[in-house]
């Protein structure tokens, strides 16, 4: 049995950033330290980071004031400043390529454009760029609520930087009739589109997909998806742990990718662990 895995694994750019200003915080201060909602969606790496003293929490209510680090998904406008009247002392540690998306959203909306996000309307990385674009933005994830919206003049699109490429298109085609003025910035974040196509290439050669990643990271469950679509048996896992032996049984070429927010440390475990049963034999794709 061979282990094939995709080249771009591991943490993306902006995960990475993220996890090294929250770990910088922590050393230097001298106050609790929080993360507004989980600084990334991997549990495990959270879970570390709450053994190292960072607390990811949910809302400021009854929480003594500290080191607030933005998480990498960003956060509204709103949020950030209540917290600096509670008397939190905010980090930034919001993805670079998310940064933009808001910057853009926000610069379509004074430019008088009818904002729409594409995207999942219950992300935090949506809602927060929601929180930049200003009264009237609407989200849609999917062409088929776009026959309901009326007509504008001008029509400003931004994009959730995990969506898979295909929808991206699919929902601006749609909406390119119903304005005279259509101005589309591409937020999509380039890594996430090579870890999609790389993954539904590697699918479409091997007898079964582990796609490595947190349940709740949006941009995991795409790969999950993706190489379903290829019609290959996957399964989404995010430890060693889930891993089943009889997943394997006849099976000669295994592929494994992950979503962004993916430590080596976990990948490097499943592939270990993998390679144990029958034994298999790592490849590099």
């Amino acid at each position: 049995m061979k282990v094939f895995q995709t080249s771009d694994k591991g943490f993306c750019f902006g995960v990475r950033r993220s996890i090294d200003i929250a770990l910088e915080t922590i050393k230097a201060a001298k106050v609790p330290v929080y993360t507004y909602g989980p600084i990334i969606h991997n549990p495990q790496v959270v879970k570390k980071l709450e053994e190292q003293g960072i607390a990811s929490i949910e809302s400021l209510e009854g929480v003594k004031p500290g080191k607030l680090i933005l998480r990498s998904h960003g956060a509204p406008p709103s949020a950030i400043r209540e917290a600096e009247k509670l008397g939190f002392s905010v980090v930034d540690a919001v993805c670079p390529f998310v940064r933009r998306a808001q910057n853009h959203a926000k610069k379509l909306y004074k430019e008088k454009y009818k904002v729409i996000i594409i995207g999942e309307q219950e992300h935090p990385e949506v809602k927060g760029i929601l929180g930049h674009a200003g009264m009237g933005t609407q989200v849609i994830n999917h062409s088929t609520s776009i026959e309901e919206l009326p007509d504008f003049k001008k029509l400003g699109i931004v994009a959730q930087t995990t969506l898979p490429v295909q929808r991206f298109v699919e929902v601006i085609s749609k909406l390119l009739p119903k304005a005279e003025e259509v101005l589309v910035y591409n937020t999509l974040c380039k890594n996430v589109i090579l870890r999609q196509q790389h993954t539904a290439k590697l699918a479409k050669s091997v007898d079964v997909m582990i796609v490595i990643g947190g349940k709740n990271s949006a941009n995991t469950r795409r790969l999950a998806e993706l190489a379903k679509q290829e019609g290959c048996k996957t399964h989404h896992i995010e430890t060693y742990k889930d891993l089943e032996p009889n997943w394997f049984k006849d099976k000669s070429r295994v592929g494994v990718t992950s979503g962004a927010s993916t430590p080596d440390w976990i990948i490097e475990e499943i592939v270990k662990t993998i390679k144990s049963y029958r034994g298999g034999r790592n490849e590099k794709r």
